[in-house]
């Protein structure tokens, strides 16, 4: 039985005061949150340690990276490593976000090794695929999304496998406030479990969590999480209010 995940991805916004704030009324109101959906929170890297810091004991709310470099150490001027962000108190990292992919030119072939130094790591890479408007109007979203898995992701044994979440991103619902209709989305990530099934087995497929990251609100989660492959949700400007996110996160 897969656990619905929903994950905020707060990206490069807050300040420190307005981080702890938002986290500590996300915290305070987990316990209204159906027991069964895991909770992570995506934070700029120079909030991390507060947050940490600030976590109560028995908090539900899992703390995540959106970036790091897949090297333990070493000459990387401006950045951080995977062990850094072990060794502070991580529990999960952003890999392959569009805006990486787009902004910052990673490949399949770096976020590969992205994947690699995570699973090493011991922390849960959430792993995201999607594709750019052009390819959707062109009708070859199927094989643009297929590389990106084979690629980056479908190199892993099974049991390094079950350890990913999968976000499906349609890069032209981001951010423009347009969104994949559910039918859409539910194409989508039955495409992706069908080719999880084939790359692997089909106990791994049925337990793989595949998440939708485009544009999700508290207006359209309901309809989207109803749909059979669609496990919950990558959480972009709805993640940066707190009962947004928890409206989205108690949706059945």
């Amino acid at each position: 039985m897969r656990k619905k995940t929903v994950a905020g991805n707060w990206k490069m916004n807050l300040s420190k005061d307005e981080a702890i704030k938002l986290f500590g009324e996300i915290e305070a109101r987990s316990e209204d949150v159906q027991d069964e959906v895991n909770m992570y929170v995506f934070a700029p890297f120079i909030y991390l340690d507060a947050l940490i810091t600030a976590k109560n004991s028995d908090s539900r709310i899992l703390i995540g990276a959106q970036n790091f470099y897949p090297a333990d150490k070493g000459a990387y001027t401006g950045e951080v490593s995977i062990t850094q962000l072990k060794n502070l108190g991580v529990d999960a990292v952003l890999i392959g976000h569009s805006e990486r992919r787009e902004h910052f030119g990673e490949t399949n072939e770096f976020i590969k090794q992205k994947v690699d130094a995570a699973i090493q790591a011991g922390l849960t890479p959430i792993f995201c695929c999607g594709e750019p408007l052009s390819v959707r109007e062109s009708g070859t979203q199927n094989d643009y999304v297929q590389t990106q898995l084979e690629e980056s992701l479908f190199h892993l044994s099974v049991t390094d496998f079950d350890k990913v979440v999968i976000a499906y991103e349609p890069i032209w619902a981001i951010g423009t406030g347009k969104t994949a209709t559910k039918e859409e989305a539910e194409d989508m990530h039955k495409f992706i479990r069908s080719l999880v099934l084939l790359k692997y087995r089909q106990v791994t497929a049925d337990l793989a969590t595949i998440l939708y990251g485009g544009s999700c609100t508290p207006s359209n989660a309901k309809e989207l999480f109803a749909m059979p492959n669609v496990d919950g949700g990558l959480i972009g400007g709805a993640s940066l209010k707190a009962q947004d996110f928890l409206e989205i996160a108690n949706q059945r």
